[in-house]
């Protein structure tokens, strides 16, 4: 049986032509996220993408005015991918904290990959989320950026989440700083496993990260 495809829709404020839209643009996107994943943000470029693929430099900047909009690009699909997960996930659950458990499960397991998007490997992009996403917004532009809608999915994601935690205890003042502290804090937790362990408990073989934020969310709101 030919998998289920599944299309996200990510706001045309983020690109110039839509690269869902081409098999050049997906290969293009695919291609990026596995070359900023092998060297980084920092040394990727249009240039080297083009050479990759076999076209020219010219026309990547069709689909993208930077490589900072494609990064915002590859975070806005990330974040559109988990909202889809977390609506998915927890539509039919009718107890309020069973719904915020599966909803922090979701937000710090390690991906896996769904190839309902045949486009996309979401193992390699959560690598970069963990690593680069924070590029995307520690801007000098980012007020300008926030006002275009550049990171609604982002701020949608934190939302669906927050009021799951006001659902549970509706006298919990501050769930919006909560979520968004689990979310940075599991990247961090991350990458500090794989690089910085000293800076971590995690156990080999056991998935901590998940574990530690599913009590730190429930000790804190109950």
């Amino acid at each position: 049986m030919k998998p289920l495809s599944i299309h996200i829709t990510i706001d045309p404020a983020l690109y110039t032509k839509d690269p869902a839209s081409s098999e050049l643009g997906k290969k293009m996107v695919q291609k990026s996220i596995e070359m900023i994943d092998e060297m980084g943000f920092e040394k990727f470029t249009f240039k080297k993408l083009g050479t990759a693929i076999g076209s020219n430099e010219s026309s990547i900047y069709r689909y993208f005015e930077s490589k900072h909009s494609l990064l915002v690009y590859l975070v806005s699909w990330y974040w559109s991918w988990v909202e889809y997960k977390l609506v998915f996930a927890t539509t039919n659950i009718t107890d309020s904290r069973e719904k915020l458990a599966k909803s922090i499960r979701i937000l710090t397991e390690n991906v896996t990959e769904d190839h309902a998007f045949s486009f996309v490997n979401e193992v390699i992009l959560h690598k970069i989320i963990i690593a680069e996403s924070s590029k995307a917004y520690h801007t000098k532009d980012v007020d300008t950026e926030n006002q275009k809608g550049f990171y609604k999915t982002y701020k949608r994601v934190v939302q669906l989440v927050s009021d799951m935690v006001s659902e549970v205890n509706p006298d919990f003042e501050f769930p919006t700083m909560l979520i968004s502290t689990l979310i940075e804090g599991v990247h961090h937790q991350r990458y500090f496993s794989e690089h910085l362990p000293a800076l971590t408990n995690v156990t080999e073989g056991e998935d901590c990260v998940m574990r530690f934020y599913n009590q730190l969310v429930f000790n804190t709101i109950l």
